[in-house]
């Protein structure tokens, strides 16, 4: 772990600043969006509008670094992000905040494949599911320091939206001061989706209703808060409580999934993960059970992004990892896409209300869950001694680290097999 600090501490460092800003990012126009007086209908295209343009950056941005480089790319994106987030408060309009999140998403997208693709390069064989453990931690702990930041300033002013304009600027200035040469760039075209459902239907359908899932804790949490008329205090509070959930859930469910039929544990896993949500709309009036929804839904919702990419990779040959992970990741984007639209539907006063934001968690939850149960009755669960082992990631990243994970678990794979070779 210390290797890993000493040769990617820089690197982390900027990562986790960029978490920081593009946390606070949500929030701010969660609460600022509820004191401009926007419904939470717009308020749900505005949110959506970040996983549209982060789905087209995650397939853009890898020609772009071919053309120009990493370094260009990575300035040019990086300016791009700190002037729009002067612009919102400047131009306070749906339709305007809606076209600067997409941009954003866009830019985040490129960003991180950039920054992913330097880490994959600082690492080795040694340390990779070490910088993957790290990586993660850092991402979800500045999502949760973003939380904090938010009640230095006034939403209803500029300093906010400034502190996470220039987080985000100093975040560069350790990466690209650090980050010696660039890496070669290259991504593996992905496997067809309809391939990719044969192989695996319980991965691709449960990345698919994940992925709205995760787009309502990240884009329409704030929103929620706001409308349920809570402190901004304890916005922050309720926000954070989602990613504190994954970081302490996710290393027990990670070793589980390498001892028990992984289907079994999605199932399970899903299932409590709904039931959180169906606590969280019947004593939502209670704060207490409010944050202790919010941290089992997210310890259960987060980890099964790993889960079900550990699971689709034990139907896989070593050589369509890679490309499965591609397919996978624009599945989830699609699902996040559609995530905050309907929730903002449901959410309006004509239909569920405010409450309607756990309503839409427990429905994906629930159909994960009794979708999971279905396969169990349709083909023989693979022994866990078959089985491959479980890389830590969150939903945040770009395809970049899920292939980045991909090869640290064929490397491990193929280590356990030559130790065993060796052993008999």
């Amino acid at each position: 772990m210390l290797q890993v600090l000493s040769s990617a501490w820089a690197l982390l460092l900027g990562m986790g600043m960029l978490m920081i800003g593009n946390g606070m990012q949500g929030t701010i126009l969660g609460v600022r969006g509820a004191m401009e007086g926007f419904s939470t209908l717009q308020m749900s295209f505005v949110m959506s509008a970040y996983f549209v343009g982060f789905l087209g950056g995650s397939r853009l941005a890898p020609e772009m670094i071919r053309r120009v480089g990493h370094v260009r790319v990575f300035a040019a994106l990086a300016s791009l992000i700190s002037a729009v987030m002067i612009l919102y408060p400047a131009v306070a309009n749906p339709i305007a905040w809606m076209l600067g999140r997409a941009l954003i998403g866009f830019c985040f997208s490129g960003v991180y494949v950039t920054a992913e693709s330097w880490l994959n390069n600082a690492s080795d064989n040694a340390n990779r599911g070490k910088a993957l453990s790290l990586y993660m931690i850092v991402q979800t702990m500045g999502i949760v320091a973003a939380q904090a930041l938010m009640l230095v300033g006034d939403p209803a002013g500029y300093e906010t939206f400034v502190i996470a304009s220039v987080v985000i600027s100093v975040s560069f200035a350790p990466i690209l001061l650090s980050i010696s040469p660039t890496p070669a760039f290259d991504t593996t075209k992905p496997m067809s989706l309809r391939e990719l459902m044969n192989v695996s239907p319980l991965g691709c359908v449960g990345m698919f209703l994940l992925g709205g899932v995760f787009s309502a804790q990240f884009g329409m949490s704030a929103v929620y808060a706001a409308e349920a008329g809570l402190t901004l205090s304890q916005i922050s509070i309720f926000i954070a409580t989602f990613y504190i959930g994954a970081i302490v859930l996710q290393y027990p469910l990670g070793w589980m999934s390498d001892w028990m039929d992984r289907r079994v544990l999605v199932l399970v896993v899903s299932a409590l993960g709904g039931g959180a949500a169906l606590m969280g709309m019947m004593m939502g009036g209670s704060y207490s059970f409010l944050l202790l929804a919010a941290f089992f839904i997210g310890g259960m919702s987060n980890p099964l992004y790993s889960l079900l990419i550990a699971h689709t990779n034990d139907y896989l040959e070593h050589d369509d990892m890679a490309a499965a992970s591609g397919g996978l990741v624009f599945i989830n984007g699609l699902g996040a896409i559609a995530g905050p639209v309907i929730t903002g539907w449901i959410m309006s006063d004509a239909v569920f209300g405010p409450s309607g934001y756990f309503l839409f968690m427990a429905v994906l939850l629930i159909a994960l869950a009794v979708y999971a149960l279905y396969r169990t009755t349709q083909r023989a669960a693979i022994p866990a001694d078959e089985t491959g082992i479980m890389s830590p990631m969150t939903p945040s990243g770009s395809p970049v680290v899920v292939e980045f994970a991909q090869e640290y678990a064929i490397e491990t794979e193929i280590e356990e097999q030559e130790a065993a070779s060796e052993a008999g």
